[in-house]
């Protein structure tokens, strides 16, 4: 038997050098479609473990994420497509990964990957042996990967909430967002408000998620001031916490109804991704509303978390989800062929929860 990896070619996160995997035309605005992306096949015959600290990956499930679109606009092609997926140790060198073993990483999107002690020092992983089996593994991309990392850092330590206050949630009804929506509703026993497009999405995050206001945002015609007031229908007191997902109009609306003490945490702006690089307008502060408010606004990313240096993300992130208070809608895409259409549905609204592709 032929070993053979195949590959999508497109943006890299991390200099790794192997598995080639490719964007074949950049994206400067519009949608990204099959067109822009090419899968191919490489023969894996010769590789094996070789030296201490290989590994062979058999990759199971990739993911689509919303921030890999800003790299698809500018640069050389063309180059390997990567970001987060999980796979399954199938040959190893490595004490730290014994055969066996499920990996959660930032790799190329590849469906057998050699690792060497370079490439794992240059990138991120997590080890989800403990938590997930080759049929569960998407949850290693979804409540026990980055969205879920991305979840509890930025609601437990960024927006450090306290029990009973309000939390506007915008795109609440993806992977992200859902996810802080339970864990303030179901951990903190917020008040929470989320907006998304649709009435089925609004009619999901009550009903499944518990969030006491859902708000459409494509029935909003009124801009930010018109959004503010829908806001302030679910909480007439405004807002003590915005987890921003989207920017736009949904951060002028939550600035406008944030409280005193009121905390934004910042990790996508999906509204801006699809437009040219600069093409966009900028969202507008007022900051002397900020200063004897004694309001806060912080960027974040994942990561911390996701490595395990600051919290304890798998450990109470995969309790809370067998108790049934965490958990994330999947929408999931068969064969690495179907990773361009669910990368794109991600930017017409076609997905409903955390997109994975299955091998």
């Amino acid at each position: 038997m032929t070993l053979a990896s195949v590959s999508v070619l497109c943006q890299q996160i991390n200099p790794i050098p192997t598995a080639p995997s490719t964007l074949t035309k950049l994206i400067p605005s519009g949608l990204p479609t099959q067109e822009h992306f090419e899968i191919v096949t490489t023969d894996m015959s010769n590789k094996k473990c070789e030296k201490d600290e290989d590994l062979l990956l058999s990759v199971i499930c990739m993911s689509a994420d919303p921030y890999l679109r800003s790299g698809c606009k500018t640069g050389e092609i063309p180059r390997p497509m990567s970001g987060f997926v999980v796979g399954k140790i199938i040959e190893s060198k490595n004490k730290a990964w014994p055969v066996g073993s499920f990996m959660g990483a930032a790799l190329p999107f590849s469906s057998l990957q050699l690792l060497n002690s370079e490439i794992l020092a240059k990138t991120i992983s997590w080890n989800l042996t403990e938590y997930v089996t080759e049929e569960t593994a998407t949850l290693g991309l979804g409540v026990l990967g980055m969205p879920g990392a991305t979840a509890y850092g930025g609601f437990i330590d960024v927006l450090r909430p306290k029990k009973g206050e309000t939390i506007f949630v915008s795109s609440a009804a993806g992977a992200v967002g859902s996810m802080v929506g339970q864990l303030a509703k179901n951990i903190y026993d917020c008040h929470v408000i989320g907006s998304c497009g649709g009435a089925e999405k609004n009619k999901l995050i009550k009903e499944k998620f518990g969030f006491d206001g859902a708000i459409d945002y494509k029935a909003v015609t009124g801009g930010a001031e018109e959004l503010a007031k829908k806001i302030k229908e679910s909480s007439a007191a405004g807002i003590d916490m915005y987890f921003e997902n989207v920017g736009g109009m949904h951060f002028e609306a939550a600035m406008a109804c944030l409280k005193a003490h009121g905390r934004v945490a910042i990790c996508g702006c999906i509204s801006r991704y699809n437009d040219a690089s600069g093409a966009a307008p900028l969202n507008k502060i007022d900051i002397s509303q900020m200063i004897y408010s004694f309001q806060r606004i912080e960027g974040f990313v994942c990561m911390p978390w996701l490595g395990g240096a600051k919290g304890a993300f798998l450990k109470e992130m995969s309790a809370w989800h067998k108790q049934g208070k965490v958990g994330c809608e999947q929408c999931i895409f068969e064969g690495i062929e179907t990773w361009p259409d669910a990368f794109q549905s991600l930017f017409t609204g076609a997905n409903l929860g955390k997109v994975c592709i299955k091998m």
